[in-house]
């Protein structure tokens, strides 16, 4: 996928790789080491992903909440690095805080992936 195409939603379907950054995620999947996260975005590129979404904060029921600065230390490095290293993938941010949303977009994110309300802890 190069980035400056345009996606045409309805034509056909789009793969997007999970990459969460955190160790409380809901599925148990999640990367708390960045070279760990990195392989494991060339691994969903190499298979076919049209996007990287890149997650610092489970949003499962019971989760506890982490501060700005903490899911900004999980996402933005790992952004930075994918950007880096694939310079024309597709990357989204998945949170629901919009300074971390910005210094995703100015890390190279793409797309922001946010839930259409909060998730009750």
């Amino acid at each position: 996928m190069i980035m400056n195409s345009m996606m045409r939603f309805g034509k056909r379907t789009y793969v997007m790789g999970i990459i969460n950054m955190s160790p409380e995620s809901f599925s148990g999947d999640g990367f708390i080491d960045h070279d760990s996260a990195i392989s494991m975005a060339k691994t969903y590129i190499d298979q076919g992903a049209d996007i990287i979404d890149v997650g610092g904060e489970s949003t499962r029921p019971g989760a506890v909440r982490v501060s700005d600065s903490e899911e900004l230390k999980r996402v933005v490095p790992v952004i930075e690095s994918i950007r880096s290293k694939f310079p024309d993938t597709l990357i989204s941010i998945d949170t629901m805080k919009s300074p971390v949303a910005e210094q995703a977009i100015k890390a190279g994110a793409n797309i922001i992936n946010d839930i259409p309300f909060p998730i009750p802890r």
